[in-house]
């Protein structure tokens, strides 16, 4: 009687991040702002962020007088261009090469000018524009192995169940020839009929989660865990730490 090994291929695959479906994103890639909510906004680690727009689209459409603008970041410090930090003259703001410690609110404060049509009198005008960014940890190459997909996961998820295929084809080959064959040695592994599996695993790696309430229109992304909170591991959850005043902790002091 012949000895059968039993086969039990589990591939592992991370469940997806996106970017962020917002309705104030523009063709252009913009993100505008929305006077008195707050806009969320995901970054893949390590690359440059969406640019955000120092205004709203309403008042994109029309004739803004003298404007300035003036964008804080989340230490609360205003920010100033530099080889990370781009601003530009009409009020746009784009962060490249983004880590955790980025993470965080930034705000922008548009003043302009009103003119009264009757008197001629000058006001000025202030409103202010919140964005929350975080970090979703796709590391650099990803876009590579996708091939420039624009849905790194489901490229992802095609090519595990691609491989998957291949490997179940190999050994049901393999058995199909010495079932045919009985001078032919078996081998040690060997295919048995419904013993290939795949399993999904959904993860984050140590520093992120997943937290549908907090982020339910990205609810599949892992998200940095924000201050006072952490993840040690490749678990889904952010764990609570009153401690922590940064993004993508790891432990708890």
């Amino acid at each position: 009687m012949r000895a059968w090994a039993l086969l039990y291929a589990v591939l592992w695959y991370l469940t997806g991040v996106g970017w962020q479906r917002n309705s104030e994103r523009t063709e252009k890639g913009f993100i505008y702002g929305k006077p008195g909510h707050l806009v969320k906004v995901y970054v893949n680690l390590h690359h440059s962020s969406p640019i955000l727009v120092c205004m709203d689209l309403k008042r994109a459409e029309k004739e803004t007088v003298d404007p300035t603008y003036l964008w804080v970041g989340p230490n609360e410090k205003p920010l100033t261009g530099n080889n990370r930090i781009n601003i530009t003259k009409t009020g746009k703001l784009m962060v490249k090469d983004f880590l955790e410690p980025l993470s965080g609110l930034y705000t922008c404060t548009l003043s302009y000018k009103t003119v009264k049509a009757e008197t001629q009198e000058e006001k000025v005008v202030k409103q202010r524009y919140d964005f929350m960014i975080f970090v979703n940890p796709f590391a650099p190459g990803w876009k590579g192995k996708c091939n420039e997909s624009v849905d790194c996961e489901d490229t992802t998820n095609y090519n595990i169940l691609q491989a998957r295929n291949r490997i179940e084809e190999f050994f049901r080959s393999q058995a199909y020839i010495f079932n045919h064959d009985f001078n032919k040695t078996l081998p040690a592994m060997h295919f048995v009929d419904h013993s290939f599996l795949i399993v999904r695993i959904d993860s984050c790696r140590p520093g992120f989660g997943k937290n549908e309430g907090l982020h339910s229109n990205c609810a599949t992304c892992c998200v940095v865990c924000g201050p006072g909170t952490f993840s040690p591991d490749v678990d889904v959850t952010c764990q609570t730490c009153v401690s922590i005043q940064i993004y993508g902790a790891k432990s708890c002091p």
